[in-house]
């Protein structure tokens, strides 16, 4: 079908557009005023860590009764799994979400255990008397070496090794996905004629024409693109966000969509400019059938004008102050859309969304100094703590502690293992090394441990990692952590 190179440019509508977007902010305001409409929230920020769902395994312990202290301090909501309720009651009253379980007994830790959980910090550990404290309970003597041991209670292998099998099983299957909902339009509210608006060929004079409206639970973007005028394209956008979305622990978009077998793109801003650069993804439809289009941040094009740049770098996902949808004649750089033809087009959106794999640990987990150590040649026993010196005879706690973490590695969750030295009581946190390869020795406080576990939470540069801790004498550097924690390498 050809159409005639000229037709009449509809001016109202060209500056219906510029005021919508206010682009002229004092027209802008004065057709708010006189259509008695308020000024728009687009504010769609990420939602609050402090709604994500923490487990902890082993909170009765020494470590994990400050780890969820911590926790409820930040206002975490807390999930604790426990054999016996009544004791996770006597310490945390209400205060936590109890699921009666236990590690040992796969048939317990049912799909609810991990209903909105989005991390698991594991502070199990096999049962020794006393549990609190380092008061010892019994001496002996091994190769002529005196030393207190603790009397063991559990089974060694059924609590560091199988029972995290069966965590890691249920982990692995129910734990909550990484994504942020940006817009649900089967949830519809009344932002939406608010929120997007059309911006289309008229603003460089041409007459094509689109809208969007929420039909059934779904927005369709709709229209009829002419390419008289030298025109071309229809699209939507949505105002500036009036602060703008981090989506840095993301990878992409994902739009949930049903299109009409055309080709169309998705244009993200990273600044609030409106004759700015935008970053653009083209993708196919198919006719009348659902789609999940997933667009990854790394694959965007930077485009000024309908030309590439590629010297304003990669997109950056730390501010993102607007989203467009277009359907388009062109492509880039001069080149067409290949499956392009005018006319009348429908694009019907279910959601939008942030998507990505955690960026973030999604299994912390204490183990222990020392789990190489038994066994290892040239080993020193006089210089090494009990449980090094008699591993055998304590059931082989070091050795399962060691399968145990093989697991972790081996399960594909992002992971953090941590290797404390002695823990202590101290309520003071001091300066704290971080090692790897399981040769220091030293102490570190079970309340500095519950610290750096809720740094390792927020902490990218922690994942696929395992590191011995211990303290040393000093001021609290508690906020170079993670600086510290980058420098250790991965597994």
């Amino acid at each position: 079908m050809v159409e005639r190179s000229r037709q009449p440019w509809d001016r109202g509508r060209f500056f219906e557009t510029l005021t919508y977007f206010e682009v002229i902010p004092f027209l802008g305001c004065l057709q708010r005023i006189f259509s008695g409409q308020p000024k728009p929230q687009t504010h769609l920020s990420e939602p609050p860590k402090t709604m994500d769902m923490i487990l902890v395994v082993g909170a009765t312990g020494g470590v994990g009764k400050r780890v969820v202290n911590t926790l409820l301090a930040q206002n975490y909501p807390v999930r604790v799994l426990a054999r016996n309720p009544e004791r996770v009651r006597e310490l945390f009253s209400e205060k936590v979400e109890i699921f009666e379980g236990d590690l040992t007994i796969p048939e317990t830790l049912t799909p609810k255990l991990m209903e909105n959980v989005a991390s698991v910090i594991c502070c199990s550990g096999t049962k020794v008397q006393p549990v609190e404290g380092d008061t010892p309970t019994r001496e002996k003597y091994y190769q002529g070496i005196k030393f207190y041991l603790p009397e063991v209670v559990d089974v060694p292998e059924l609590v560091e090794y199988e029972g995290i099998k069966n965590l890691i099983a249920v982990v692995k299957k129910y734990i909550k996905p990484t994504e942020q909902t940006i817009f649900d339009f089967t949830q519809p509210t009344e932002d939406l004629k608010a929120t997007w608006g059309a911006v289309d060929d008229v603003v460089m004079g041409g007459v094509s024409a689109s809208q969007i409206q929420l039909i059934q639970n779904r927005a369709v973007f709709s229209g009829n693109v002419s390419v008289a005028n030298n025109g071309g394209f229809a699209s939507v956008r949505t105002r500036n966000f009036s602060q703008a979305l981090d989506l840095s622990n993301y990878e992409g978009i994902e739009l949930r969509i049903q299109g009409d077998g055309k080709r169309y793109k998705l244009i993200m801003r990273g600044e609030d400019k409106w004759d700015g650069v935008g970053y653009c993804y083209s993708f196919d439809t198919f006719n009348n059938r659902p789609q999940t289009i997933r667009v990854p941040f790394d694959q965007l094009i930077p485009i000024f004008r309908a030309k590439s740049v590629p010297e304003k770098g990669k997109f950056n996902p730390n501010r993102v102050y607007s989203l467009q949808l277009m359907h388009s004649k062109f492509e880039y750089d001069g080149e067409l859309n290949p499956t392009f033809s005018p006319g009348l087009f429908a694009l019907e959106i279910e959601s939008i969304k942030a998507y990505g794999n955690p960026k973030t640990p999604q299994f912390i987990h204490i183990s222990s100094a020392g789990v190489t150590r038994p066994g290892r040649p040239g080993l020193i026993l006089e210089e090494e703590p009990p449980a090094v010196r008699m591993n055998e005879q304590l059931g082989g706690i070091l050795t399962w502690k060691l399968r145990g973490e093989e697991a972790i590695r081996q399960s594909g969750l992002l992971y953090t293992i941590i290797r404390p030295c002695a823990l202590t009581e101290k309520t003071e946190i001091n300066s704290l090394i971080f090692e790897q390869g399981d040769n220091i020795r030293g102490q570190v406080s079970r309340n500095a441990i519950a610290e750096l576990c809720l740094t390792i939470m927020d902490s990218p540069e922690a994942c696929q990692k395992t590191f011995e801790v211990k303290e040393t004498e000093g001021a609290s550097n508690e906020k170079e952590w993670p600086t510290l924690l980058n420098d250790l390498k991965k597994d």
